[in-house]
């Protein structure tokens, strides 16, 4: 077994699961370790939670014998490299890195001289140095880059996406110094393609946020424009197809109900604090964008609204069947998910929401929404349907065509009498 033969994967979810198994295919030998219980029984019998790695992999990787999956920290002992890929969440608006902290205090009880901790955890630029760093050399009594190697690799996880997965999406890699470089870059180049090494671990945070804000303001820009386009009697859809035939300086996004997930949410907003803490400024761009995208599920119910009026109907009494629950088509990640406002201010207004969504498990889901297969009879007895997520599984063309009125947010649907977009 070579030196970094024995990997631990902090965080067994939409990131940590998929670069486990990526980790077992490379030959080294994994410990999955996730606080939760439930999760870790799961992953034991060869049950997977996470669309991009199929129970088929995950067994696969059992077989192996060179991946198990924990909650005892002791399993964390005598790693020779740790990846931390643990939640970041925002709380009234500031970042939450307590998940971070605790894996990092674990980590140290177990860390050893020449050993390789790596952060994936999407942050603010200084959390691996600042934070993680010194976290790491208290709790073991080595030092960051002279004892032991640290550094910051920036998750690229975009789930359901069948073409560009972990092995063939260029890595980002960075080290506290130039053998933590060497050593983090050593371990992904056996897992990915390609790597792509830059100069500290604040340049990798900063990609990654630069990442996700500029899709999270280009988002922004056409929901925005979806909104005043319909006010002017614009097809907005029409207008973005004709501009991406410009071979060069456009890049075409789609207007939807809203952003979801861990990253458009959340992660600009991370830079925003950090520009704010830091420097005193605010990120304007950041937060008008924020302020866009976190209304368009209001203005969903909005569009709705207006469309029951026309037909003599209202919102309260009204049967809405929402389409998707997840942030986006083929995943059951309901996080951030827009779905879940739209039904929570339908639910509001006195409508009876009902939900087709064959990826997203009820924990995620709120109760008072009513559960129902991809029929056309559910679709016929709905006085609205709203498609949210588009899923590969759901036959929206078939629900379309026995529905009274289809609120299509994501232009899935060629046009009919009773379909409007967003």
């Amino acid at each position: 077994m070579p030196r970094d033969g024995r990997v631990v994967v902090v965080g067994q979810g939409y990131v940590g699961l998929p670069l486990a198994m990526q980790a077992v295919e490379a030959g080294y030998d994994v410990v999955g370790y996730d606080v939760d219980p439930d999760r870790v029984k799961r992953l034991a019998v060869g049950e997977s939670y996470v669309e991009d790695v199929s129970d088929e992999w995950l067994k696969a990787a059992l077989a192996t014998g060179r991946y198990r999956a924990s909650s005892e920290e002791r399993a964390c002992a005598g790693f020779h490299v740790a990846v931390v890929t643990v939640p970041t969440p925002l709380r009234e608006g500031n970042p939450d890195l307590s998940y971070i902290e605790q894996a990092a205090r674990l980590l140290a009880r177990y860390l050893s001289p020449g050993a390789t901790v790596v952060l994936e955890s999407t942050t603010y630029p200084g959390t691996t140095q600042e934070l993680v760093g010194p976290i790491l050399e208290e709790g073991s009594g080595l030092l960051a880059g002279q004892d032991f190697h640290l550094g910051y690799s920036p998750e690229r996880v975009d789930p359901g996406n069948r073409t560009w997965q972990l092995h063939n999406t260029p890595k980002v890699v960075s080290g506290v110094d130039g053998d933590s470089l060497d050593a983090v870059e050593r371990f992904y180049g056996r897992l990915v393609a390609k790597t792509v090494p830059v100069s500290s671990p604040a340049v990798a945070e900063m990609t990654k946020l630069l990442e996700n804000t500029f899709r999270h303001v280009n988002i922004a820009l056409v929901n925005e424009l979806a909104m005043f386009a319909s006010d002017l009697g614009i097809d907005v859809w029409e207008a973005i197809a004709a501009a991406s035939t410009k071979p060069f300086g456009f890049m075409a996004f789609t207007p939807g109900p809203g952003v979801g997930g861990h990253c458009l949410p959340i992660d600009p907003s991370y830079l925003s604090w950090r520009v704010r803490r830091r420097l005193g400024h605010s990120f304007r761009f950041v937060e008008l964008a924020n302020d866009v995208n976190d209304h368009m599920p209001d203005y969903v119910v909005n569009r709705l609204v207006v469309a029951l009026n026309r037909r003599r109907r209202t919102v309260n009494g009204s049967r809405i069947l929402l389409v998707g629950l997840a942030y986006k088509a083929n995943t059951g990640d309901a996080r951030e998910s827009p779905a879940r406002v739209v039904a929570d201010r339908l639910l509001a207004l006195g409508a009876e929401v009902l939900a087709i969504d064959p990826h997203v498990q009820d924990g995620h889901v709120d109760a008072r929404v009513t559960r129902v297969e991809g029929t056309q009879e559910e679709a016929a007895g709905a006085d609205a349907v709203v498609i949210l997520a588009n899923h590969d599984a759901v036959d929206v063309q078939g629900l379309a065509d026995a529905a009274p009125y289809v609120l299509d947010t994501r232009h899935c649907l060629p046009a009919a009498p009773q379909i409007e977009y967003l």
